[in-house]
């Protein structure tokens, strides 16, 4: 992770406004939560009102449980199916069997090869930093969390990014690693610090009930921060969600110009 990236962790935030002008900018359906990685159980089992799963789970639906449930939940690597979700977030090794994917193959990929690149390909928490995660509601508080999860529609989505992109303009570019793409959004924005956009997988859908319209960013709440300021700019410029459809036979000369200017 970058200094610019450990220094806004260390920012603190009002997340129950940042959610307030967050539902009012994008109309969200489903709530905003936050993700931390802790170094140690009891320093996540310390949040208050954390829950802790009586049952085996993927990482899915302990994200599910916040977004969709309002819960704050806390887990450890006991606590989830398999390798896989405990590698993405560092709470298993990435070792050599981890990354040959074996038993992908002829299920996910065709051969031993494409089952070992898509592992090798996949963006990681780095193993033995962190012994437990939690997630919770981002307004309420419990959590000052290292990532920000915002489910949303494509729609929504591209406002979001506009937002981001309103200024210190930069070009975003994300990867598609398939199934696992949890790696794609929370497994990448731990890594890197960075925005990460995700086109929630067969798994995400399947075992954390994500709908089939729904892309999922992860960012640092300061990253949330900046594409809330952009996103109420955009606004003032006529430039908001819902975006009206003009009208696919109409003379798009007027509207052109109100929102691009000179054309």
């Amino acid at each position: 992770m970058s200094d610019d990236a450990a220094t806004m962790q260390d920012e603190t935030f009002d997340f129950a406004t940042i959610v307030a002008d967050l539902n009012t900018l994008l109309r969200l359906k489903t709530t905003v939560i936050g993700m931390k990685m802790f170094a140690t159980a009891a320093e996540m089992e310390a949040i208050p009102k954390i829950r802790r799963p009586n049952a085996i789970h993927t990482t899915d639906q302990i994200v599910s449980m916040a977004s969709r449930l309002g819960w704050t939940v806390g887990i450890t690597g006991d606590d989830l199916v398999g390798a896989q979700c405990r590698a993405v977030i560092g709470l298993g090794p990435q070792d050599e069997q981890w990354l040959a994917g074996r038993s992908y193959v002829g299920v996910w990929h065709a051969t031993k090869d494409d089952a070992s690149k898509r592992q090798h390909a996949l963006s990681v928490v780095p193993f033995g930093k962190y012994q437990a995660m939690a997630v919770s509601p981002l307004a309420s508080g419990r959590l000052n969390p290292d990532i920000c999860l915002v489910y949303a529609t494509p729609g929504q989505m591209i406002i979001l990014i506009n937002g981001l992109q309103y200024s210190g303009y930069k070009k975003f570019e994300w990867g598609v690693v398939g199934e696992t793409a949890c790696a794609d959004s929370w497994g990448r924005a731990l890594l890197t610090g960075e925005p990460s956009l995700s086109l929630p997988c067969f798994a995400e859908r399947r075992y954390g009930g994500v709908p089939d319209e729904e892309m999922l960013m992860a960012l640092q709440p300061a990253h949330l921060v900046k594409a809330i300021d952009g996103m109420k700019q955009l606004a003032k410029n006529g430039l908001r969600y819902p975006i009206a459809p003009y009208g696919i036979q109409a003379d798009v000369r007027a509207g052109m110009g109100v929102s691009y200017g000179e054309t």
